[in-house]
């Protein structure tokens, strides 16, 4: 994402990395509260399998639960990127929106 989207970021560096996780839970968190799904659910770490703590500490702020339950539950994340391709596969929702 980082080298397709051309963000600049040098994800070696700790202060890097911090900042394009805010920019991904800000823009997480302006769509949600939008009503429209958390685009970072689709975003995948290489060498993960899912995604990390800071992830499921945004969804815990959004209330969706206690993060470290949410981290357990397989379905979650699932169910987060299923939604939300849903979502954005809506030829009304992705003219609307995109």
């Amino acid at each position: 994402m980082v080298q397709e989207a051309e963000l600049g970021f040098n994800l070696e560096i700790s202060h890097e990395k911090a900042r394009l996780n805010e920019l991904l839970a800000e823009i997480s968190e302006n769509e949600y509260q939008a009503g429209r799904p958390i685009l970072s659910c689709l975003v995948k770490v290489e060498g993960s399998k899912g995604q990390g703590d800071n992830f499921y500490k945004l969804c815990e702020r959004l209330g969706l639960g206690e993060w470290r339950t949410l981290k357990q539950d397989p379905e979650f994340l699932k169910t987060m990127r299923r939604d939300c391709r849903a979502f954005w596969l809506d030829p009304a929702n992705y003219e609307q929106f995109a």
